[in-house]
């Protein structure tokens, strides 16, 4: 099968200029198929504070409500997507942009949660990979912002990490997808206060253990969660990594407990 690449990038390497065209000249190193999925969490926080609408957050998660949801969708299928598509475009690469709604790609549901309400927050539900397949067959880089919708007009904010996981999976049964998540670090660190203490491989009962010890939290569980489902289910390679990383393949690999 074909290679393909999904790359999820977010964090300051979309919020700073420079940092993003740093990423975009890498990203365009890849080679062969390859998708983008990115977030934007921070610009959507500045945004809606100049708007005058708050920002609330429940154990790090985003509550979304009709204010915050309308904000969503201008900063991230607006500002931020149009922005790297067009700075895609700028170095030779065809890049479309798209949310789950296009194609209708995502489908998800609202999120029902016992205790808290996320208002129009989406879990996942189907991923079409039909519209998805003959873009990358034209040679066409789609990138995703994290918007889906929920098949009744409703759009829905959802992780971007999980829509990068839920793509590479699916489309795992078409390519050999190699699954990317680049920040601002080299790798996981098993030193949060030290740079140079990134783990070249994390198996997932290292994993478990530091998390229990809290020196993995945050906004790592999402991708580590996401990154070890994807392996467990036909990805060939999930990497965690940064922006100069993205096309050598360098930075914490994640393996099966069986692996050496």
């Amino acid at each position: 099968m074909n290679r393909l690449t999904v790359v999820k990038v977010g964090g300051k390497v979309v919020e700073e200029s420079k940092a993003i065209d740093h990423f975009l000249t890498e990203f365009r190193k890849i080679s062969g198929n390859k998708i983008l999925v990115h977030g934007g969490g921070s610009l959507a926080t500045e945004m809606a504070s100049k708007l005058g609408i708050e920002t609330k957050m429940v154990e790090g998660r985003r509550i979304t409500d009709a204010g915050m949801l309308d904000v969503a969708i201008m900063v991230y299928a607006g500002l931020v997507n149009k922005k790297i598509v067009s700075g895609l475009q700028a170095i030779g690469c065809n890049a479309l942009g798209l949310t789950g709604a296009d194609f209708g790609v995502i489908r998800s549901r609202l999120r029902n949660h016992p205790k808290i309400d996320f208002g129009f927050v989406g879990d996942i539900e189907e991923v079409n990979t039909k519209e998805l397949r003959l873009l990358l067959e034209e040679g066409v880089t789609p990138v995703m912002a994290p918007l889906t919708h929920d098949g009744y007009g409703q759009l829905l904010n959802t992780n971007a990490d999980t829509i990068a996981s839920s793509l590479a999976v699916e489309l795992s049964n078409l390519f050999n997808v190699h699954l990317v998540y680049c920040f601002e670090k080299q790798g996981v660190l098993s030193d949060p206060a030290d740079e140079n203490s990134f783990m070249p491989r994390l198996s997932y009962s290292k994993y478990q253990e530091l998390k229990e010890e809290n020196v993995i939290n945050s906004g790592m569980i999402p991708k580590l969660d996401n990154g070890f489902n994807a392996l467990k289910n036909g990805v060939t390679e999930v990497v965690i990594t940064n922006a100069q990383h993205i096309s050598s393949g360098k930075g914490t690999r994640l393996s099966h407990d069986l692996e050496k």
